[in-house]
């Protein structure tokens, strides 16, 4: 049986305005997990006890549970609570935690790759803890955090196909609704696979971008 490229032209334009929301909500949730992520990754080498151990328990409830697992709660388990964020919030703060454990371990690594020595050359020229961080390490791990946080952001573009579960009708949901209305589920999940195939390979060259502009900086 031929493909019906005639329903997938049809309602293509349908599917790019799920593919803009799925973008959208990967693009904040990667902004928000960054702050997860570094915050997690700070606590983690802190020498404060509280901190670091709140720091480790969010990276190993999150890292050790499914994605899914995660909205669910946060969508329909919250409003038990009285809080009640809607799909879309829903969506962004699940991704962003769920992705912010992941960035945590990645920043870490990459902090702890930087030589101790640097860190007690800045403090011995009088720099506070904070300032070295900020101006001494951070840059220099940025450099070998990149890639890992590239791959992060892949992950997390096709991990938004799980918000369909909680309403929010980005790409997936939208193929989903179409092939309730098409009878034509090959077609609908051909063309989702094809445009989430161009947001992944989109990103993966921008990151590739990115990378060689930051090995030019570092000769």
């Amino acid at each position: 049986m031929l493909l019906d490229w005639g329903i997938i032209y049809h309602y293509f334009p349908f599917l790019v305005m799920g593919a803009i929301l799925t973008l959208e909500i990967s693009i904040f949730s990667l902004f928000f997990g960054l702050i997860f992520g570094l915050t997690a990754a700070l606590c983690k080498l802190s020498n404060n006890f509280l901190l670091r151990n709140i720091a480790i328990f969010y990276i190993w409830l999150i890292r050790s549970t499914p994605l899914l697992v995660q909205l669910f709660i946060i969508y329909f388990g919250f409003p038990q609570f009285g809080i009640d964020l809607g799909p879309i919030i829903s969506g962004i703060l699940g991704l962003a935690l769920n992705v912010g454990a992941y960035n945590a371990e990645t920043i870490r690594g990459g902090i702890i790759a930087i030589p101790v020595g640097q860190a007690e050359a800045s403090r011995s020229l009088g720099m506070s803890q904070a300032l070295t961080m900020r101006r001494i390490i951070l840059p220099q791990a940025m450099k070998i955090i990149i890639p890992p946080l590239g791959n992060n952001f892949i992950i997390l573009i096709k991990d938004t196909s799980l918000v369909s579960t909680i309403t929010v009708v980005e790409l997936m949901l939208t193929a989903q609704r179409l092939i309730g209305s098409t009878y034509k589920p090959f077609e609908m999940y051909l063309a989702a696979a094809f445009l989430y195939a161009i947001l992944t390979s989109t990103a993966s060259f921008i990151m590739i971008k990115f990378e060689k502009r930051m090995d030019k900086t570092r000769r």
